[in-house]
């Protein structure tokens, strides 16, 4: 029981950390701007999450790969925001 309520706050919890990306996403849509948006930060964001990703599918983790595979959206997104609006 203790396990599927970890596993329930690991996924919302989870799922709502990465969403954090697509607001800084949008941030930059609307401002055409990334001059505020630390490109190092981004690139430990996406390899991290991408990391955290393949471990939770090598364990077959279903919360680690929902979560993390919003993060690796979200990061890669503002990456290529970046790279199209510097």
């Amino acid at each position: 029981m203790l396990k599927e309520i970890i596993s329930i706050l690991v996924s919302i919890f989870g799922i709502l950390m990465s969403i954090g990306h697509f607001f800084q996403a949008g941030k930059i849509i609307k401002n055409r701007k990334v001059k505020d948006v630390s490109l190092m930060t981004y690139l430990i964001f996406f390899i991290g999450s991408f990391i955290w990703l393949i471990y939770g599918v090598v364990l077959e983790e279903l919360p680690i790969v929902i979560s993390f595979i919003i993060g690796v959206i979200g990061s890669f997104l503002v990456l290529i925001l970046y790279a199209v609006y510097r």
